[in-house]
């Protein structure tokens, strides 16, 4: 029995490991014919200490997602991908993508890179790849930096 993916969500962050993401995204996508999902979750804790009648680095933040998906979705399309289709949401990442962006696509498989987060971070706040890894309905592919060689 094969098993294929149909709707793919990629998370993006701008990172070189969400970049690592989204490659293996789109080779998943082709060699299924899926449609693939491009995710960026603005985390509004990083605007918990601006007035909140200051808008700049949300809108910055959504200028930032805008052209960082837009990016992606022409690369994908450059491949041969006809099916993608970009989403930008707001509140923390290892919250949204898990239980409400894969939900709301029904995705079958969620892609992400690997944090850069230390022993003592992943202690403390936990890493977004490893709520996503914990919380989500569907299977995860947790893409690992680069080896050096």
């Amino acid at each position: 029995m094969t098993f294929e993916y149909k709707r793919i969500l990629v998370a993006v962050d701008g990172s070189k490991s969400s970049e690592r993401a989204f490659e293996k995204a789109v080779a998943i996508a082709k060699r299924n014919d899926a449609k693939l999902i491009l995710s960026h979750v603005v985390d509004t804790k990083s605007f918990a200490t601006v007035d909140a009648y200051d808008r700049t680095l949300a809108d910055r933040s959504e200028v930032y997602a805008n052209s960082l998906l837009e990016d992606y979705k022409h690369k994908a399309k450059a491949v041969g991908i006809n099916d993608v289709e970009v989403n930008i949401e707001y509140g923390s990442p290892k919250i949204k993508i898990p239980k409400d962006v894969a939900k709301s696509f029904n995705a079958d498989l969620i892609i992400c890179g690997a944090t850069g987060l230390n022993a003592v971070e992943r202690f403390l706040i936990g890493s977004v790849s490893e709520n996503i890894t914990r919380y989500a309905n569907c299977d995860v592919l947790v893409v690992r930096k680069e080896e050096t060689k």
